[in-house]
């Protein structure tokens, strides 16, 4: 796959339906809403989060989930999904989507205009850190990343502050369940 088609990304309307592509940083200067995609990966009661590159195009030095991305144009969602975890983290679990949500953050010169899939998963292996997006990782218990996230928002990417309060609700959830069938 060529350089140019791997940064066409799929530009959507609000329901989420195709109407075309465009250039990665051109889609992200022009205000244009896109499918993007979100990667918790949680084990037990344990979250764990990356800070971002300090050099990258946006919020670089701010912690977010496991990993972030766009499909390319052509590909298909949970086939985007597997490849970044693989490139971001060099890990490779089943992810399943439990919602999704449309968000807006300008920034200096470009935006974050997303409808944002996000899927989870379980894994407590070994990771492969890519440095050119990745600065750090932590595991994070979930009651103390829940706590800091009210205490120290500003440490946290704008998509991370509205999905992590929903991924919480249904690790909670989860949980409960779990507590049920014991």
């Amino acid at each position: 796959m060529d350089r140019v088609k791997e940064d066409e990304l799929i530009l959507v309307d609000l329901f989420d339906r195709e109407i075309g592509t465009g250039p990665k940083l051109r889609v992200h200067r022009e205000n244009r809403l896109h499918r993007a995609f979100s990667v918790f990966i949680l084990h037990e009661d344990r979250m764990l989060i990356q800070r971002r590159a300090f050099d990258k195009y946006h919020s670089g030095g701010l912690w977010a989930n496991a990993c972030c991305s766009h499909p390319r144009a052509g590909e298909e969602l949970r086939t985007a999904v597997k490849r970044r975890l693989q490139e971001e983290l060099g890990i490779c679990t089943d992810t399943e989507e439990i919602f999704d949500f449309v968000y807006f953050q300008q920034y200096e010169g470009l935006s974050e205009y997303e409808y944002d899939h996000v899927f989870v998963g379980d894994y407590d292996g070994s990771l492969q850190v890519n440095t050119d997006e990745i600065h750090e990782v932590r595991w994070v218990p979930m009651e103390e990343l829940m706590e800091d996230l009210l205490v120290s928002p500003e440490k946290y990417c704008a998509w991370f502050r509205i999905a992590f309060p929903k991924v919480a609700a249904w690790w909670k959830k989860k949980q409960e369940a779990k507590g049920l069938q014991a």
